[in-house]
């Protein structure tokens, strides 16, 4: 009996070798291969096609002016939160058909929770939809469709499979508009001779899946697990073949959790939905800049109100820093929300230019809300609830500022200007802190007191 083949594949970015190594060639991952067995080759020799080797589609080139051009109609999820994240405008927002989507975050930040939820509003409207489930039973989605409230509700159908085939079989059957399946790691192809959620088993799985989206049309939500750096779990052609790439995020033991779409062949890939879990499921936050707002302590030095930007939404956040006095040789910098680099670079400046002395402080950096700022348009924000926790002085609770830093303390324009005005102006806010450069091109709207200031020194001399 002849041996049995196997190679290495790499699970980060399916990389094959026939021998182990400790560190991928592919993408320099460690400890990252695992052993496979090798597929058998099928129709080499005029042989039967092998079952993921379909024919083609047969179609002929034709240039690109004769194209006809389709108008994408997208369906609505009935969460308007979602539709955001996925594209389109006003009514025309939502699912796309026959779009391949990939959902991920970690275990019990609410992936299924919500789908399920996505499931039930799309089966009320009329859509015929299917749950596939490779991790719980139908009874156990029973129990949450039951907490839910969503238990009536027609056309909708669950199935607790994780054989591939038998899935193909029954997404041809049943011929659903939108379908579910939670997870793609837990689906095999019984051919294969690898472990269900091995790189060959994801790939071969989500290329039928993505075959049998194109083919009837049929929107399909993917599952993915994460890993431990927060990445898809699998190889990264994974996130290549779909359509589109979500990531949930949010600490499981909060109550917030941010949709962000990191890749979107039908939309923008800046949009963010934000949402709560409560007991009933993920219900939408409409107005998150007054939610993010609404437990922010009065009067207390080290805060400072920010408003950012994701994607088309303008964001009110709250901005603190903690200094104390340090004990040890070297101070600490710890710093939640924001890049941690940025920050150091932040307190060298203040420390250079401005006369703010922390080298024998401890700064402690937080974003309320679990927000991340990545912008540099909050370097003067976090530089001010900085001095403002060195000082001991609070910054007036009316009070807005943003704005970017540079190495030589200078404080440089900023983008979309207007809408973060807007945005501080409708929540109230009557004085904002801002580079005196937008001050030029920005129209300074009625009861709101406008202070444009060139550097560090002087947004301080302000404020302080």
């Amino acid at each position: 009996m002849p041996k049995e083949k196997t190679l290495f594949a790499c699970t980060a970015c399916g990389y094959e070798t026939p021998k182990w190594v400790g560190k991928c060639p592919g993408c320099g991952a460690w400890n990252t291969m695992e052993e496979a067995a090798v597929a058998a080759p099928v129709g080499a020799k005029g042989g039967k096609l092998a079952a993921n080797q379909r024919p083609g589609t047969g179609a002929s080139a034709m240039l690109l002016r004769d194209v006809p051009e389709d108008v994408t109609i997208r369906t609505s999820t009935g969460i308007g939160e979602l539709d955001r994240v996925l594209g389109g405008s006003g009514q025309n927002a939502g699912i796309v058909e026959g779009a391949l989507m990939l959902i991920g975050g970690d275990p019990g930040v609410g992936k299924s929770t919500l789908l399920l939820q996505v499931c039930a509003n799309l089966a009320r409207s009329g859509k015929r939809v299917l749950y596939i489930s490779g991790e719980e039973s139908a009874k156990q989605i029973k129990l949450r469709a039951n907490r839910l409230g969503v238990i009536d509700v027609p056309n909708l159908y669950v199935l607790a499979e994780n054989a591939l085939d038998a899935v193909e079989e029954k997404l041809r059957q049943i011929q659903p508009d939108v379908a579910v399946v939670d997870s793609v790691q837990t689906m095999y192809r019984p051919e294969m001779a690898s472990a269900p959620g091995s790189v060959s088993q994801i790939r071969e799985c989500t290329s039928l899946i993505m075959r049998i989206c194109k083919e009837t049309g049929t929107a399909i939500f993917l599952v993915g697990h994460v890993t431990k750096d927060g990445a898809i779990a699998g190889p990264r052609m994974l996130e290549h073949m779909v359509d589109v790439v979500l990531y949930f995020e949010g600490d499981k033991m909060q109550e917030y959790r941010l949709l962000r779409a990191v890749k979107n062949r039908f939309g923008s890939v800046n949009e963010l939905g934000v949402f709560q879990m409560t007991e009933k499921g993920m219900v939408e936050v409409l107005n998150p800049s007054e939610q993010l707002l609404s437990r922010r302590a009065k009067g207390a030095s080290g805060s400072v109100v920010f408003c950012g930007l994701e994607g088309s939404r303008p964001l009110l956040c709250d901005v603190q820093a903690l200094a104390s006095q340090s004990y040890f040789g070297t101070p600490r910098r710890t710093v939640g929300g924001a890049d941690a680099s940025r920050v150091a670079l932040l307190l060298a400046v203040l420390e250079k230019r401005a006369n703010q002395k922390t080298y024998n402080q401890d700064v402690y950096i937080n974003v309320a809300g679990g927000l991340e700022l990545s912008e540099p348009a909050a370097d003067l924000a976090l530089c001010m609830a900085v001095v403002s926790s060195l000082k001991d002085m609070p910054v007036g609770g009316d009070v807005a500022v943003m704005g970017e830093v540079g190495l030589a303390g200078e404080v440089r324009a900023i983008p979309q200007c207007d809408r973060r005005m807007a945005e501080c102006q409708r929540l109230g806010f009557t004085t904002i802190v801002l580079p005196r450069e937008n001050m030029k091109r920005i129209a300074r709207p009625e009861g709101v007191k406008l202070v444009g200031v060139d550097t560090v020194m002087q947004a301080i001399s302000v404020l302080f």
